[in-house]
């Protein structure tokens, strides 16, 4: 299943070329993955994400320009690869119903308090399974 997010576009994510920047879009989707991980687990679920997670990588694939407009741009986010310390969510943004920019990232659980890499609790990997996805990025 996906969870879809509206995210608003910026003036000051425009680069000299009028289009929107790049870099802008580790933004957008590191607010579908917030909306996804804080807005919709149970509590306890919620806790252990709050535990911490930190990236491991990203990989964004540009399929055509976006500009600036007032209109949101609709991220698509899923999960997959969940293993016992590490996963991957994925992404598609659509500018007016146009496939624009596709990704993904690998997310591992962080004790934060012993500062060491931890294992997704049975909670946080049975949360992670309700929002995977069989169809892959394009």
């Amino acid at each position: 299943m996906r969870h879809t997010v509206q995210v608003p576009m910026r003036w000051s994510d425009m680069d000299a070329y009028q289009h929107i920047n790049n870099v802008a879009f580790l933004g957008y989707f590191e607010m579908a993955r917030v909306s996804l991980f804080f807005e919709h687990p149970t509590h306890d679920e919620r806790t252990g994400m709050r535990r911490g997670l930190v990236v491991v990588g990203h990989d964004i694939r540009y399929k055509r320009p976006v500009v600036y407009d007032a209109e949101p741009l609709e991220v698509q986010i899923w999960v997959s690869g969940i293993r016992s310390a590490s996963f991957s969510c994925h992404y598609e943004a659509f500018d007016h119903g146009q496939l624009a920019v596709t990704g993904s990232t690998v997310l591992a659980p962080f004790d934060f308090a012993l500062n060491r890499p931890r294992r997704l609790t049975p909670g946080e990997k049975e949360f992670l399974a309700r929002w995977t996805d069989d169809q892959p990025a394009v």
